[in-house]
């Protein structure tokens, strides 16, 4: 571990993230991971989410350690002069500014964006928040499952005849987060022209509904109320788990051609030439019949003979895995997913590879820092 990026795609490039809970930490360290000099701001009695557990380790949950590595922390309350003033030296100094908090609380302080911007005109800020800034419900906070709610997630999510269920990851969260890089990186691209950094806006509620894919498009052909299907793809079928003679499998059908070979692969090619199951639209509207035929082949083979033979003739399944079993599978650690640390962090890799400039991972969570590095020789 060094004290500095000598490579990353975003070495050069400092990040003030005053966020916290999920979805700003998430942006800050997907921006630490591929090089930036993130220096991460918490109050004094520090991110809400050093609390979220257990577990913990020496104090501090499990769910504040994956969000924040490749940081330098720092205590500062920013509701008192010394505070801001530092803060002000800091923001001098920076191209990013990350932030969420609750609407007007930066204003009220006298550090807010309008304030800011003039003085730090290069500065690109980073506003992460619930519902936006305006709006009938903009400046209310929002959390994640109470989002998934709002934005439709749930009432898709869950099995038919069935109540609505809250997706069992921060989902809005995380996909906030990758909102706010992407506008992140966006934004520093068009400093380059224009030499002048922009507001950048994440919202969970945005976020949310952004992720309604096919169900609102779905919505927007017919008309029809999207409902819950289980495992089911809404659109195509099979595409769903099965039954096997061990653990379900979930296979993956998205053309003719891919169901001919899984009905081979079965045993049960005739299918393939009944037409209500020939092609892939027919198959959706008969799944009701189509599925117990499928699952009176597949629950007498294994879940693992049942994969190796799909995935050979071109048709995607998998084994449904618990957590542990994914995170310790063979391609999970060719595929470098898993980070270790000297100082025994362990967490997940990031999954954007690239060929010159990779992730590298430098700072474990906590680790302290007051300053930016000063710039490569």
């Amino acid at each position: 571990m060094t004290d500095r990026a000598a490579t990353g795609a975003l070495a050069g490039i400092r990040v003030l993230d005053l966020s916290r809970i999920l979805g700003g930490p998430y942006c800050g360290q997907i921006l630490g991971d591929h090089g930036a000099d993130v220096l991460k701001v918490e109050p004094p009695e520090g991110d809400d989410t050093r609390t979220w557990g257990p577990p913990f380790q020496g104090g501090v949950a499990s769910y504040y350690m994956g969000l924040n590595r490749n940081k330098r922390v720092q205590h500062l309350d920013l509701s008192g002069e010394e505070g801001r003033a530092r803060l002000l030296e800091l923001v001098a100094q920076a191209d990013v500014l990350v932030e969420n908090f609750k609407s007007g609380t930066m204003e009220r302080w006298g550090i807010g964006y309008e304030a800011l911007s003039q003085r730090f005109p290069r500065l690109v800020w980073c506003r992460v928040s619930g519902f936006g800034s305006d709006g009938p419900l903009g400046g209310l906070p929002g959390y994640d499952a109470a989002v998934q709610a709002m934005a439709g997630i749930m009432s898709v999510n869950g099995e038919s005849g069935g109540g609505a269920l809250r997706v069992g990851l921060p989902v809005v969260d995380m996909v906030t987060g990758l909102h706010a890089v992407i506008g992140v990186l966006l934004a520093l691209q068009e400093r380059q022209r224009s030499g002048r950094g922009q507001l950048v806006e994440a919202a969970l509620y945005d976020s949310g509904l952004s992720l309604l894919h096919p169900h609102a498009a779905n919505w927007f052909m017919d008309g029809r109320v999207p409902g819950r299907t289980g495992n089911a793809h809404p659109n195509i079928y099979p595409y769903d788990t099965l039954r096997t003679a061990s653990e379900p499998v979930f296979v993956t059908v998205g053309n003719d051609r891919q169901f001919a070979a899984f009905c081979r692969c079965i045993g049960l090619p005739e299918l393939a030439d009944d037409p209500r199951f020939a092609r892939a639209g027919e198959r959706s509207r008969h799944r009701a019949a189509l599925k117990p035929l499928l699952e009176g082949a597949t629950q007498t083979l294994q879940a693992a003979t049942l994969v190796e033979r799909l995935m050979a003739a071109g048709v995607p399944a998998a084994p449904v895995l618990d957590v542990d079993a994914a995170l310790e599978h063979p391609h999970t650690v060719h595929r470098k997913m898993v980070v270790e640390m000297e100082s025994g962090y362990r967490g997940l890799g990031s999954p954007v590879v690239l060929g010159r400039t990779p992730a590298t991972y430098r700072h474990p969570p906590l680790t302290a820092g007051a300053t930016f590095l000063p710039p490569e020789a």
